[in-house]
């Protein structure tokens, strides 16, 4: 077997990630044993296979390595031969393997060489018999365990997701689930067909030599094209604020609050203000200026519930988005009464959410499938917070949101004019973090 001298290896931009842990695993493995599986190479040198094996004796300061040298008429055959490679490995992720299985059906149609249904697998072209002999990448996926199905939404994956929003996806929770993924290459598809319309009409404009057209199609693709990665952006943010809601709740489930007893003396009385850990905590009508007044000004979000006795329209005024949940019946009636900047509606379980907002925000085009106040509530945080941003939350309820935001790293701004609700959810919260609440003045 050749020994080839490794900074003589030349690797492709277009290669998988590498994974830290593989590289570790593979580096104690070769201290010891020495490289049992040589990598693979074109006669050009450039890596097929083994980019992983590569990279530990790399770090292992080895100057040279074993290597299986296969010679390749085109620089794409020796591609095929790399992607086929990696199809047959269990770790990828979902998103990887999309991509792969497109990427082989385009180098072979490009080579004139893709199999179609019906051909021999010695399929003549040019008078020579192919070699080594190709099959339909949908069966070398059926091969692998993969239906007909799985293969055609994995391109579906693979073609639909804005090439900017599979980078953000790449490494997270969300590349490793199939439903996620076409969910997110399905929203903006409307505006992925009008890029492919603009794209086409750009393309005879110049052969044209219409250059005015040109231009105007250029454009109109660039919007395309934003506006798709925009939806699509959205679609991986709900993805992923609907995966941790449901974490959330598993861990909650899972682990039920502390049982120790909280403070006996605990009394609260309206005008009272309250320090839990970073939240505060108010006794008294929300809809008041003494509560405005405990208001940060930067408020990134806030979810109230409707109420007989509503006056929070400032809400809009305090916060970049307001969740207004309520129940069907409500919907109509709330909207004919309050004039706060409405942006879109949420359907979760069976709870209507109003969005509203003075910026304008682009409604999620995927299902979101949620149960319950305790998930819509994580759900919400997930999609409009980040850590450490400040959540008002006008009523206390069961203290779904101080509870999330306790939970979630954000910081709570809360109340309500009940004092049982409120003695019940400074209660909540000492019982959740084993700490004692703070009251001021």
């Amino acid at each position: 077997m050749p020994i080839v001298p490794i900074n003589q290896i030349l690797v492709g931009c277009n290669r998988r990630p590498i994974k830290g842990e593989k590289v570790d695993e593979l580096k104690e493995s070769i201290r010891a044993n020495g490289l049992l599986n040589p990598i693979t190479v074109d006669q050009k040198l450039n890596l097929i296979a083994g980019l992983h094996r590569l990279t530990a004796c790399k770090l292992l300061g080895l100057d040279a390595i074993e290597c299986n040298i296969v010679t390749y008429q085109y620089a794409e055959q020796a591609r095929l031969a790399e992607i086929d490679e990696n199809l047959i490995r269990n770790e990828l992720e979902p998103l990887e393997r999309s991509e792969l299985w497109l990427e082989r059906d385009r180098i072979l149609e490009r080579m004139g060489l893709r199999a179609k249904v019906g051909d021999n697998q010695h399929t003549l072209k040019a008078g020579e018999i192919i070699s080594p002999p190709l099959k339909r990448t949908v069966e070398l996926a059926k091969e692998a365990g993969y239906s007909e199905r799985t293969f055609q939404h994995g391109k579906q994956i693979a073609k639909g997701i804005h090439p900017d929003v599979k980078q953000m996806i790449k490494g997270t929770a969300i590349a490793e689930s199939p439903t996620a993924l076409l969910k997110i290459a399905r929203a903006g598809s409307q505006e992925r067909a009008v890029a492919e319309a603009a794209q086409q009409a750009g393309e005879l404009a110049q052969a044209q030599g219409n250059l005015k057209e040109v231009e105007l199609q250029a454009k109109l693709l660039a919007e395309a094209q934003n506006k798709q990665k925009e939806l699509q952006i959205l679609a991986y943010n709900s993805a992923l604020a609907e995966k941790e809601a449901k974490l959330l709740q598993k861990k909650s489930q899972s682990q039920p609050e502390k049982a120790r007893e909280f403070n006996p003396a605990l009394k609260v009385t309206v005008g009272d203000e309250w320090m839990l850990g970073r939240h505060l905590v108010y006794c008294g009508d929300t809809a008041e200026q003494d509560f405005l007044n405990l208001l940060p000004s930067d408020a990134a979000l806030a979810i109230a519930t409707v109420s007989p006795s509503w006056n929070h329209n400032y809400l809009a005024e305090e916060a970049r988005v307001v969740a207004v949940l309520r129940s069907q019946g409500q919907i109509y009636e709330f909207y004919k009464r309050n004039q706060m900047p409405f942006q879109y509606e949420l359907i979760l379980g069976n709870i209507y959410v109003g969005i509203f907002s003075h910026q304008s925000l682009s409604q999620p085009q995927t299902a979101i499938n949620i149960e319950g106040i305790e998930g819509i509530v994580n759900y919400l945080i997930n999609l409009y917070t980040s850590p450490n941003n400040f959540v008002i939350a006008p009523f206390m309820g069961n203290g779904e949101v101080l509870i999330a935001c306790e939970r979630m790293g954000r910081i709570c701004f809360t109340g309500d004019e009940n004092e049982e609700l409120i003695s019940r959810g400074i209660g909540r919260w000492e019982k959740w973090t084993g700490k004692r609440g703070q009251k001021m003045g």
